[in-house]
This record gives C-alpha cells, structure tokens and sequence, in this order.
C-alpha cells in the first residue's frame, strides 16, 4: 500500500509564509508527477501547482510568483513554498502524485488526507 503524507499546514497572518511537504511511503518505485491541490469551502478543488520527475512546473494564475513548488526525488517528497499569503488561500491542501508500484504495469493517482491552511487578514 502507498501512503501520501502531508505536513505544515497552519494559521497564519496575511503576507505571511508557510511550506507544505508531502512525502510517498510504501511500495513505490516511482513518482511521475506530483502535486497540490486546494478546496475552499462551498468550492471546487482546484489545482494549485505540479511538477513533473524533471522539475517542469506547473502554476495557477492567482499563486504565480507567491507560490514555489519544489520536488526531492530522492526522498519522494513534494514542496509548497507559500509566500504572501492571502485570506484567499485558505483552504484544505491536498497532495496528488501519479506513482508506480511495486508489481503495478501502469501508475496509480494517489491523494494526501489534506492539511488545513488558514489565512487571517
């Protein structure tokens, strides 16, 4: 079984920071790409920003040049590196990777159990 763990989601001032790590646990033998996504309440989950294994990214107008993503292969792990928050940001953040696992012929889309964040103005 493959696991996605996510991890420093909080509250924070607006104009504030906060990074995001989602890490792949399990019988995975590889991550093609990987990703955040976000749910407001009353609203659809959108994508936030993704990344393939060779670094190529991938950004949503409201979060381009506020928001980094970034990628350890190495460690199966996914950054979000969130900068000048806004109360506009707050939402559940969800990790998404496409994998392939031990015995599997084709990747499998996996999800994190979604870490809050919550921007105050």
């Amino acid at each position: 079984q493959v696991q996605l763990v996510e991890s420093g989601g909080g509250l924070v001032q607006a104009g504030g920071s906060l990074r995001l790590s989602c890490s792949a646990s399990g019988r995975v033998v590889s991550i093609n790409a990987m990703g955040w996504y976000r749910q407001a309440p009353g609203k659809q989950r959108e994508l936030v920003a993704d990344i393939t294994y060779g670094g190529s990214t991938n950004y949503a107008d409201s979060v381009k040049g506020r928001f980094t993503i970034s990628r350890d292969n190495a460690k199966n792990t996914v950054y979000l590196q969130m900068n000048s928050l806004k109360p506009e940001d707050t939402a559940v953040y969800y990790c998404n990777a496409f994998l392939r696992e031990i015995y599997y012929m084709s990747d499998t889309q996996y999800w994190g159990q979604g870490t809050q964040v919550a921007v105050s103005s």
